[in-house]
C-alpha cells in the first residue's frame, strides 16, 4: 500500500458531522487527544471531490459497474454502536466518491466473512487474530488505527468495589458466583474476557453457576447484564454511548493494563479473491491513518461526553 501525502478533509463536512452526532476513554489520556478539539478545523485548500451520483455516472458511461465505488468492511459491534463508521462514511464518500458499507459482527465472524472472501477488509480488535489472519495469507498487511479500553460494569450498590484491579474482580465473581455475562460470540471483546480469565489463572471460571454467555453482541450484552444486576466487560466507547439508558450501573473496573483494547485495519489479500476490490481497500487505510482523519476520530466524542471514544494512534506502527 503506497503511504500518502496529505488527505484533504473538509472543515465544513466534518464540523457538521460533529455536531449532528449524538455517540461517544480511560483515566489517563495520551498527548494526540490535546488536538482533539481543533479536529473540526483540519483542512486544506484544494477543491472538493466531485459528488458520488457524477462519479457513479461517470463509471457507468466508461462501461465500469457502480460496484467499482463500493467498499465493503466486516467490523465489530463496537464501531457501529458507537456511531463512529456513521461519522465517518459521508466524509470518505465525499473525499474519495468510495461508498463504505459494513456489516458490524464479532471480531471473529468478521474476520471470518474476510477469509470467506465476502468483503474487502476488516476493521477488528483482536490482534493475535489479526496477525492470525494475515499470517495464514487471507489480509494482506495490519494497520493499527486506534485504541481505547475495555472496563468492568455492574450494579452501582452491588458487592463488588470499585478498583483498578482486575484481577481482584474476576476472583470476587468466581468466588462469590456473583453474575457475570459473558458475550460468548468469539468477538474481539469475548476473547479479550477470556483472556484474562486463563491469564490470570482462573480456569475453571465457566462453573460459577451465575456465568451466563449472551452470544450477543455489545449492546444486548449490556442490556442483559442490567437486568440480570451482573457484571459484564465492555469497551468503553460503547458504555460511553449507552450509559445514559442504564442509571444503576457503573464502571466497576478500569485502568488496569489488561484491559487495552487496540483495534486493527486489514485488506483481505486479492490474491486469494481476485475480484475484491482491493484499491478501495488501500484507499480506505490511507485514509483512515492520515494525520487529518486520526485528529477526527480523535475529536469524536468530545462534545457530546467531554472524552473521546477512541484515541488515534495509526502513526505508531
Amino acid at each position: 500500500m503506497r503511504k500518502s501525502g496529505r488527505w484533504k478533509v473538509l472543515a465544513a463536512a466534518a464540523a457538521a458531522a460533529l455536531s449532528m452526532t449524538a455517540c461517544a476513554g480511560s483515566a489517563d489520556k495520551p498527548a494526540e487527544t490535546e488536538a482533539a478539539t481543533e479536529a473540526s478545523e483540519a483542512v486544506t485548500e484544494a477543491e472538493p471531490s466531485a459528488p458520488a451520483e457524477e462519479e457513479t455516472a461517470g463509471a457507468e458511461e466508461s462501461g465500469e459497474t457502480a460496484a467499482a465505488g463500493v467498499l465493503m468492511m466486516a467490523t465489530t459491534t463496537s464501531t457501529d454502536n458507537t456511531g463512529l463508521l456513521d461519522y465517518l462514511q459521508p466524509l470518505f464518500l465525499e473525499e474519495t466518491g468510495i461508498d463504505l458499507q459494513w456489516t458490524a459482527v464479532g471480531t471473529g465472524d468478521a474476520i471470518q466473512k474476510g477469509m470467506d472472501g465476502e468483503v474487502d477488509i476488516v476493521l477488528v480488535h483482536s490482534k493475535a487474530k489479526e496477525e492470525e489472519f494475515v499470517e495464514s495469507g487471507f489480509g494482506v498487511e495490519r494497520f493499527q488505527v486506534m485504541y481505547n479500553d475495555f472496563i468492568i460494569i455492574g450494579p452501582k450498590d452491588g458487592p463488588v468495589a470499585a478498583t483498578d484491579d482486575i484481577e481482584s474482580v474476576f476472583k470476587q465473581v468466581k468466588d462469590e458466583e456473583l453474575t457475570f455475562v459473558s458475550r460468548g460470540d468469539n468477538s474481539g471483546t469475548h476473547n479479550k474476557e477470556t483472556g484474562i480469565w486463563d491469564k490470570l489463572g482462573i480456569a475453571d471460571y465457566e462453573s460459577n453457576p451465575n456465568y451466563v454467555s449472551a452470544g450477543a453482541g455489545m449492546g444486548d450484552t449490556i442490556n442483559m447484564t442490567d437486568e440480570k444486576g451482573g457484571y459484564c466487560l465492555t469497551d468503553r466507547g460503547t458504555w460511553l454511548a449507552k450509559k445514559a439508558d442504564y442509571p444503576d450501573m457503573v464502571i466497576i473496573c478500569e485502568g488496569d493494563a489488561n484491559l487495552l483494547n487496540q483495534y486493527g485495519v486489514i485488506a483481505v489479500n486479492p490474491e486469494k479473491y481476485p475480484d475484491l476490490n482491493n484499491e478501495a481497500a488501500n484507499t480506505f487505510i490511507e485514509w483512515i491513518c492520515s494525520p487529518e482523519v486520526q485528529e477526527l476520530i480523535g475529536a469524536f466524542g468530545v462534545e457530546e461526553y467531554g472524552e473521546p471514544l477512541f484515541f488515534p494512534n495509526a502513526d505508531q506502527q
